[in-house]
């Protein structure tokens, strides 16, 4: 028992730092060839868990032989565009001008219930309102609305905004986050000095979230 408690964990630190050192995509998200790396690389990881017999330093080796092939695929086809469109294919316009592009829709096997229901995931009920329409490698759909339904700016209104700021949690569970702080170049003080403004403690807090021009929002935990 401890053999394999063993085993499993000197795998899963392995796995771990394969599929980290590949990059941070969701699966969703992955290039098909990144797809087939991370299932080899799962099914060889299972088999010195399945079978004892088998040395650890074989499925090791293996595991990081495929994260390396990846990087190096990667870099290649970052290089050379056409072995990139080989391996991974290319974006199709499904949708061009507002008129839906059925030999594109053909060629890609997308029937109309999949085009509504990606449509639908992205809020747009309406098909008739989309201008263009592009199905990425990944499958993810890139919509653009035509221009009379696209919504308002604040610069199309000639209305003058604060800076662009970008909201950080500060407090998370009753911990201050530093990197966050120093990312709005604030501090625990002036921190603190807001909490105190609000009669709330530190350990109160639930999330905080704060932002460079000053803006914050506060959720207290829930009393038990």
């Amino acid at each position: 028992m401890a053999i394999i408690i063993i085993r499993t964990l000197i795998l899963y630190i392995v796995v771990t730092i394969g599929i980290r050192l590949m990059g941070k995509r969701q699966i969703g998200d992955m290039q098909p060839n990144e797809l087939v790396v991370t299932l080899l690389i799962s099914e060889i990881a299972a088999i010195p868990l399945q079978d004892t017999t088998q040395p650890v330093v074989n499925g090791i080796v293996a595991v990081f032989m495929l994260v390396i092939i990846e990087i190096v695929m990667s870099v290649l086809t970052m290089k050379f565009l056409r072995l990139r469109q080989l391996l991974s294919g290319k974006a199709i316009i499904i949708i061009s001008d507002g008129k839906i592009d059925q030999q594109a829709m053909k060629q890609v096997r997308l029937t109309v219930i999949d085009l509504i229901e990606l449509l639908r995931s992205q809020e747009i009920f309406d098909i008739s309102t989309v201008a263009y329409a592009v199905l990425e490698v990944n499958g993810n759909l890139s919509v653009l609305l035509k221009n009379a339904e696209q919504p308002v700016t604040a610069k199309q209104m000639s209305i003058k905004t604060d800076t662009d700021a970008l909201a950080m949690p500060v407090i998370t569970d009753g911990r201050i986050i530093g990197e966050s702080l120093t990312a709005v170049n604030s501090s625990e003080t002036q921190l603190k000095k807001i909490l105190m403004q609000k009669n709330i403690l530190c350990k109160d807090v639930f999330l905080m979230t704060l932002d460079r021009c000053g803006n914050y929002t506060i959720t207290k935990k829930e009393k038990k």
